[in-house]
């Protein structure tokens, strides 16, 4: 008997599969891989460098997705039409849960490890981010100076400044809300949307009716579907200070930003502040 293992048979495929497709193949078409895979340019030989770039290129994705689902709900709740409202949250939580889990490939960054890159980037932030600017603005929090910080790029500036210049998702939600029969005050519903919310006595006391009513009211998912997306942002935003706490400690950001200490201002500001006030009311 002969000893030697033979080589295992080629899997099983139909022709259809392996028959060479005329130019790129219908998914690369589709779904544009190889562009995709073209934009990683390290600038350094250091081997953290190359996660990096594709933690930041993968988390620029998910933020593109979730603005697109927070437009989505916008202007449905436009429409009165909840349904397709919470759909689109609903998605978009489940986006924010993989946006979270996009920092491990460089969440264990040593200071070390992070020196050997840090100077090729030079200027550049995340805070530069147009796509995450985008994401700040529909949760309501506006702000014409770094609205102002993209002008020197035109589309990107007049896309942003278009987000800036419209209700948030929040001032939709709560638009809808009166609609329904909630007691969302004037002011609120007549206040200049360039303005960044930060809460509302008047609001928090339209929620209680929801928080403190039957168990069954029509709203309270909507209430919870909106807090776990603003724990979400939130627990992303910290897990962003701990990443540079490891990486970097307190020193100074790059493009002349303080580092840590914008970074901890930025995660301690509450994400729809009213559903937060109402949970020690009821």
């Amino acid at each position: 008997m002969n000893d030697r293992t033979s080589a295992p048979d080629e899997p099983v495929t139909g022709d259809a599969l392996t028959q060479p497709f005329a130019g790129a193949s219908p998914y690369d078409t589709y779904v544009h891989a190889s562009v995709l895979n073209s934009l990683q340019h390290p600038l350094t030989e250091a081997p953290d460098e190359m996660g990096f770039l594709v933690t930041t290129q993968v988390m620029e994705l998910w933020f593109t997705l979730i603005v697109h689902e927070w437009r989505t709900a916008r202007v449905a709740f436009a429409k009165d039409d909840l349904p397709a409202a919470m759909d689109a949250l609903e998605r978009s939580r489940r986006a924010l849960k993989a946006l979270g889990g996009s920092w491990a490939p460089i969440a264990a960054l040593t200071p070390a490890r992070f020196n050997g890159f840090r100077a090729a980037f030079g200027q550049a932030s995340g805070f530069q981010s147009a796509m995450y600017r985008h994401m700040e603005f529909l949760l309501g929090d506006k702000s014409a100076g770094l609205l102002r910080a993209h002008r020197g790029d035109p589309a990107v500036y007049e896309a942003l400044a278009e987000t800036y210049r419209e209700p948030s998702l929040y001032d939709e939600v709560l638009a809808y809300l009166h609609r329904q029969g909630l007691p969302v005050p004037q002011h609120v519903r007549e206040r200049d949307v360039t303005t960044p919310y930060t809460g509302d006595l008047g609001v928090v006391a339209a929620w209680r009716h929801v928080y403190a009513g039957p168990s069954c009211h029509p709203h309270l998912a909507l209430g919870e579907l909106l807090t776990d997306i603003a724990e979400l942002v939130t627990r992303w935003r910290f897990e962003h200070v701990l990443v540079v706490r490891r990486a970097m400690g307190a020193r100074a950001g790059s493009a002349g930003s303080a580092g840590l200490v914008w970074l901890e201002e930025r995660a301690a500001r509450r994400v729809f502040p009213d559903l937060w006030e109402v949970r020690g009311d009821v």
